[in-house]
């Protein structure tokens, strides 16, 4: 402790006496009234939110690589009309198209290869690659006319996640861990899974960064195999009683560095290592999955047994939100299907379409979807005209940010609702447009938070999720 006296020696006793005093105190009085509270003041600056919440967590089902609306869930019968021909000049005219059909000279628009098919009681119409989630479609709100702004991957997967088409933004997780903090102390406030399937368009990590805010809201990624979180186990030799030792020196350490500098990080250091050390006995029983009976194995499919898959990481999210995390992040890779369309989204629905249908149905049993939001969704859509060669069995489709389908369920939302339409070429939106901020200021608000309202000052300026733009979608709120 010779270097914490050293410190100390550096500021006026008397100084320190008054500080400390003040602020130990401070902590015993919230801690008598809301012990709670006082364990969590430094991660969230919102209490209970703006109004009453609906939505106590999320599970989001990122869907990366932008699925077409067309195989999935926007039914566009007339394009066997058009099938093989020109689109019309007057109608792709109406959005940029990116730079991988520049050299392309004719666009025969495409009819999906795929029978559509109504279900349930709403009648919403879903694509036969998705039996599964057709089962559970009077749960789902389908929003087919959402539209962005930006064409490429990594900035449309920016926009959707932090607001803004540049990498350095909070996260949506990162802004509601901010916001709210956590109903379970033992566990990150933000959670994030990845799975792959075909292709290799990458993923940044900055999806899931905390920007400029402390840095303890980034979200955390667990991953498949014997150490879900890297650096969380103690080395060999190292034993649990030194490790709380060690952690306790630093925090006395990083306190006195606070009371001297005032830097926010220090205490985002404080709250890390604190987390890491409680995540050491937490995070080994929220990921073992050997206790799960057989019957939620055949749920979600026999990929549920195998780490990593996006099975898995469904079953993982239930055990999570079972467990009151937050925000739980599953991100799926493959989805950019430029060419092979047919053979691609096959493979994706496949591996995807019966885990989630699980989720929803294993949420609902427990009585944990009334207060679980879950929303499926890309960055963007796919053009109604074909990329490349167009053949009687094959065809591809290029980035499209002019409409695109994501559907939400859950908390707070109507269930068996279609909102929102596009024309008959599923190329832009006809009815009821949802711009990406209009659906990040629904999120906050079915948690109880003003868009508006949740801000974070930096270099000058108040920013927030929506940026300056955003209106919450009222119609779909229950």
């Amino acid at each position: 402790m010779e270097e914490v006296k050293k410190i100390l020696n550096q500021h006026k006793r008397r100084d320190f006496l008054k500080k400390a005093g003040l602020g130990f105190g401070g902590m015993a009085l919230s801690a008598m009234f809301n012990p709670l509270q006082a364990q969590s003041r430094n991660n969230q600056i919102l209490g209970n939110g703006h109004f009453p919440a609906k939505a106590k967590r999320i599970i989001y089902l990122f869907q990366s690589g932008g699925p077409s609306q067309i195989e999935t869930f926007d039914y566009k019968p007339s394009l066997a009309k058009w099938h093989g021909k020109e689109i019309p000049p007057s109608i792709k005219g109406t959005q940029r198209n990116s730079g991988m059909v520049s050299g392309q000279s004719s666009f025969p628009l495409v009819k999906s290869i795929f029978d559509f098919k109504q279900y349930g009681e709403s009648g919403a119409w879903v694509s036969e690659l998705f039996p599964h989630t057709a089962e559970v479609v009077d749960e789902l709100c389908i929003i087919k006319s959402m539209y962005t702004e930006a064409i490429n991957h990594e900035p449309a997967v920016m926009f959707m996640q932090t607001g803004s088409q540049q990498s350095g933004r909070p996260s949506i997780g990162s802004w509601m861990s901010y916001g709210l903090g956590s109903d379970n102390e033992n566990l990150p406030h933000f959670i994030v899974l990845i799975s792959k399937g075909g292709g290799a368009q990458p993923l940044s990590s900055a999806a899931w960064g905390n920007g400029f805010l402390p840095s303890h809201h980034q979200g955390v990624q667990f991953r498949s195999g014997k150490d879900p979180v890297l650096y969380l186990s103690n080395p060999y030799g190292v034993h649990g009683d030194d490790r709380r030792r060690a952690l306790d020196y630093i925090q006395e350490m990083n306190k006195q560095q606070y009371s001297m500098w005032n830097d926010p990080e220090i205490n985002s250091k404080i709250n890390q290592y604190e987390m890491a050390y409680r995540m050491q006995t937490s995070v080994p029983e929220a990921v073992d999955v050997s206790g799960e009976p057989d019957y939620i194995y055949d749920m979600y499919g026999p990929d549920s047994k195998v780490p990593g898959t996006y099975a898995a990481n469904c079953l993982l999210a239930r055990r999570m939100a079972e467990r009151d995390v937050k925000f739980i992040q599953l991100y799926h890779m493959g989805w950019d299907q430029h060419g092979n369309l047919p053979g691609g989204i096959r493979k994706q629905a496949l591996g995807t379409d019966r885990a989630t249908a699980a989720l929803i149905k294993d949420l609902k049993q427990r009585g944990l979807l009334e207060d679980t939001l879950v929303v499926w969704g890309g960055e963007f859509g796919r053009t109604s005209f074909s990329q490349g060669r167009l053949t009687a069995t094959n065809y591809g489709r290029d980035h499209h940010p002019g409409c695109f389908t994501m559907w939400m369920a859950g908390a707070g939302v109507k269930k068996g609702m279609v909102y929102g339409d596009t024309d008959e070429f599923s190329y832009n939106v006809n009815t009821n447009p949802v711009h990406v901020h209009d659906f990040q200021a629904t999120l906050l608000h079915l948690f109880g938070i003003d868009h508006e309202k949740l801000n974070f000052k930096y270099q000058g300026r108040r920013f927030r999720l929506t940026d300056v733009h955003g209106k919450v979608v009222h119609d779909i709120l229950s």
